[in-house]
């Protein structure tokens, strides 16, 4: 289902409930509108935060990078940010980046992304943004049949180079970090194990 507010008092009251109330984290603009996502379900919300903490222990601790959990990110060629930024779920940038740290956002091709779907968000809509902005890599963790997929930027846009899934392991080596991905069983849902090439350790989220 689509909503669509025409109504320019009623949608400055919604936004700002939605702030009042938190529920803005994951709202982003799309080239002037304004989209409402739903705050994500328990399992989106333990992989997202395994995730961070494994590259934060990984990449920020050895002061490689710098990983946060979720950013606003923008183009350079956009003067007021607010009006076309997404919000991924994991921002990797490297002490190298060429990305733009403003304070309130960020700028600029983010070195790896991480996205986790859900159930009739718009994950992949997002593709050509982060291609016309430069992402180096992007992490796509597709929960609809359990895949992991890597796209690399090749200069003009993000191209999937690797998938992995439980008939298929494959393992996605990153190219902007010292990870490798891989899907992998797990209990009660498959895993992700991300594996440090520089000291052989490995972990699962």
């Amino acid at each position: 289902m689509t909503l669509m507010i025409l109504d320019p008092g009623l949608e400055e009251r919604l936004i700002e409930e939605r702030r009042a109330w938190g529920a803005d984290k994951y709202d982003e603009v799309w080239e002037g509108v304004y989209v409402m996502a739903p705050l994500p379900d328990n399992e989106h919300q333990e992989i997202a935060a395994r995730l961070i903490r494994i590259l934060d222990q990984t990449l920020g601790d050895a002061d490689s990078a710098q990983v946060r959990p979720g950013v606003n990110l923008a183009s350079f060629n956009i003067e007021d940010w607010k009006q076309d930024f997404r919000a991924p779920d994991v921002a990797v940038f490297r002490k190298d980046t060429e990305a733009r740290d403003c304070d309130s956002h960020w700028r600029g091709p983010a070195d790896l992304l991480v996205e986790i779907t859900s159930k009739g968000d718009r994950t992949r809509q997002k593709i050509p943004f982060y291609s016309r902005i430069g992402v180096v890599e992007l992490l796509i963790v597709e929960r609809q049949g359990w895949t992991l997929e890597l796209y690399r930027h090749d200069g003009e846009e993000l191209k999937q180079v690797g998938a992995s899934s439980l008939e298929k392991p494959d393992v996605l080596r990153s190219e902007r970090s010292s990870l490798t991905f891989q899907l992998v069983p797990g209990p009660k849902r498959p895993r992700i194990r991300v594996t440090d090439s520089r000291s052989g350790q490995s972990w699962e989220a």
